[in-house]
């Protein structure tokens, strides 16, 4: 507590720069309770918010990190943006028009600055997607983002205020992923170069970067020129505190006026506390235990089978996560887009574990290791009590997740206790990541020539009724086939300080603080 105090007064003095108001979709406007308190507001506030972990990044198209993300977002803005309901909005691009099937024109506002005060145009957004689309595009690497922009083969400047997508085939979701890539100013980032960008960022978004340590904290001022608007509070901070316990004893004092990630448990020591509010808003992220189909015992599908009867899903969803979660019957979201509601979940039955386990060849169950990461290891203990109930000798192993995953990737697990974000709701950067053949998510090493042959199908029927269909036919072969022990999403949870208004958790975890005011 006494570093965070001591780091606020003496970091505070430098925060002196600019502000603006964002497109990028927070509920917060929706809040009647923060519509009532703008009235009186301070308008040199100083705000910090207290992170889980650091930001992996500064450079907006070298990452693949949703807490960087949520943090980068309040510096940087893209074409297009999405609310909380998922309906995508108009940011730097003004409108679109779908005027063949593989070219998309987009017409940019003419009142956009960057943060240097240039204005932004056509040649900007392209060399933004050119960067992230080349091979070795960023300092001889290439940018761990251009698999969101799989359908798009080039950018083409039409006139200074136009832009037009040219994709590979027809890709229905292009306007779903574009809220992910945030435009950079071309003369600054020639100019500076790839290190120099990554150290010294310039966006177009409501607040611009001041100075960063990435796993201590990250400064921010309000960019006044802002085209969305200035924003209401002066400063911006985002301090790392790893520990939840220690984030909510950073809020309680005082020392940071938002926080994220929240556990049901914790979450319950603040909602008695009068001065602080707590709110939530369903998740994007799916939470799930993947086999490795490729070794026994789980190359046999009703030993996949038997794990899914094994776990009872709804009393750790009630007893562990205090019911801030949804119980999912297959692989995708509840309110994702294409989803198979005919599937139910695997009916939790020990007896019926068992039998499909003799039935397999395993009359008296096995060993198995559920490898996870540290927040995810309260469910893998979890699972591994109720499968022990089966007769399978399970247990738990606590991984960093960095050193985990290429071991996974490379097929040298038995079972993981992961997660993965859809924020999009779409299944396109979902199903295909985790279930194509040797995706870079498919930890499961599943392979189904079937399922691969649909998702492929699925990313360029531009027929939402015919992507549908195709996406069930996929997600009936996935539940059948059983790769995972399917989970959950959990709800986002975060807290504030009551005078902090304008805020809300958004259901893809973005810290968004463009709206955000703090009353008198």
């Amino acid at each position: 507590m006494k570093k965070i105090s001591r780091l606020l007064t003496s970091s505070l003095l430098v925060l002196s720069l600019a502000v603006g108001c964002s497109n990028n979709g927070s509920k917060s406007t929706d809040n009647p309770n923060d519509k009532a308190s703008t009235a009186s507001t301070n308008e040199s506030a100083s705000v910090l918010v207290g992170i889980k972990g650091p930001v992996l990044s500064l450079d907006p198209a070298n990452y693949r990190d949703r807490l960087t993300e949520s943090v980068l977002r309040n510096v940087f803005d893209g074409l297009v943006t999405v609310d909380e309901k998922g309906v995508i909005k108009p940011a730097i691009a003004e409108s679109w028009e779908n005027t063949t099937p593989t070219e998309w024109v987009f017409k940019l506002r003419k009142d956009v600055k960057f943060h240097d005060g240039t204005a932004l145009k056509a040649e900007d957004v392209k060399f933004t997607f050119d960067r992230i689309l080349k091979e070795n595009g960023i300092d001889g690497k290439t940018s761990p983002r251009k698999g969101l922009l799989e359908g798009v083969k080039e950018v083409q400047v039409v006139d200074d205020y136009t832009v037009k997508f040219v994709l590979n085939n027809p890709w229905p979701i292009l306007l779903t992923m574009l809220p992910l890539q945030q435009i950079i100013p071309k003369a600054y980032a020639e100019k500076v170069g790839d290190k120099g960008l990554a150290e010294k960022p310039v966006g177009a978004g409501p607040f611009k970067l001041v100075k960063a340590k990435m796993d201590e904290r990250i400064e921010m001022a309000r960019f006044d020129d802002y085209y969305g608007g200035a924003p209401k509070i002066k400063n911006l901070a985002f301090d790392v505190i790893p520990e939840a316990s220690s984030r909510i004893g950073a809020l309680k004092a005082g020392e940071v006026q938002r926080i994220h990630d929240l556990s049901p448990s914790l979450s319950k020591t603040l909602m008695a506390d009068p001065e602080i509010d707590v709110k939530t808003v369903e998740g994007t992220r799916v939470y799930m235990l993947q086999m490795n189909v490729q070794k026994a015992p789980f190359d046999n599908v009703k030993v996949r089978q038997a794990m899914n009867h094994a776990v009872n899903m709804d009393a750790i969803i009630d007893k562990i996560l205090n019911n801030y979660a949804t119980r999912l019957a297959g692989p995708m979201l509840s309110n994702a887009f294409a989803l198979d509601t005919s599937l139910k979940p695997y009916e939790y039955s020990p007896e019926k574990a068992k039998q499909l386990l003799a039935e397999a060849g395993y009359p008296k169950g096995f060993p198995v290791v559920i490898d996870s990461d540290a927040n995810n290891k309260e469910v893998a203990e979890a699972v591994a009590a109720q499968l022990r109930d089966s007769g399978i000798e399970a247990s738990t192993r606590v991984w960093d997740v960095g050193v985990l995953k290429p071991m996974l990737l490379k097929g040298e697990r038995q079972m993981f206790m992961g997660d993965w974000g859809n924020s999009t709701l779409d299944p396109f950067d979902f199903l295909n990541p985790n279930f194509i053949t040797k995706d870079r998510a498919n930890y499961s090493q599943y392979s189904n020539p079937r399922v691969d042959e649909l998702l492929k199908q699925g990313a360029t029927e531009i027929d939402a009724e015919k992507r549908k269909a195709i996406y069930k036919e996929a997600q009936q072969l996935i539940y059948k086939d059983a790769p995972w022990v399917f989970g959950f999403s959990k709800k986002e949870i975060e807290a504030g300080v009551k005078k902090l208004q304008g805020w809300s958790p958004t259901p893809d975890g973005s810290l968004y603080m463009s709206k955000a005011s703090v009353s008198k």
